[in-house]
């Protein structure tokens, strides 16, 4: 059974930092890209971050600088590290675990930046 569990996620500071965590379990975490998605509340969800099998990165124009991603393929698990955090990073983030056959989702996890 295909898992990704994310957490980490709560209410921060303006420029506070958190960490987020997808772990997963059910397929061969290794062999698959990983995506970290975020939707803001009344809006569409938008890619943030991606990590490909070897480590290739990218990140949209509004997280560049402040957000990175990583994975431990011994652990199953991929990360986001968040820092200066704005208002407007708020949202749901969502795990994605992809291949060109496979797509997995994660529940989410709730991000709220405000002082």
């Amino acid at each position: 059974q295909v898992q990704l569990v994310e957490s980490g996620g709560g209410l921060v500071q303006p420029g506070g930092s958190l960490r987020l965590a997808c772990a997963t379990s059910g397929f061969t975490f290794s062999s698959y890209a990983m995506r970290w998605y975020r939707q803001a509340p009344g809006k569409e969800r938008e890619l943030a971050a991606r990590i490909g099998t070897g480590g290739i990165t990218y990140y949209a124009d509004s997280v560049k600088g402040r957000f990175a991603i990583s994975r431990d393929n011994a652990k199953n698990t991929v990360y986001l590290q968040m820092n200066s955090l704005k208002p407007e990073d708020t949202g749901v983030y969502y795990c994605n675990a992809y291949t060109v056959v496979h797509n997995h989702w994660g529940q989410g996890t709730q991000v709220t930046v405000s002082s």
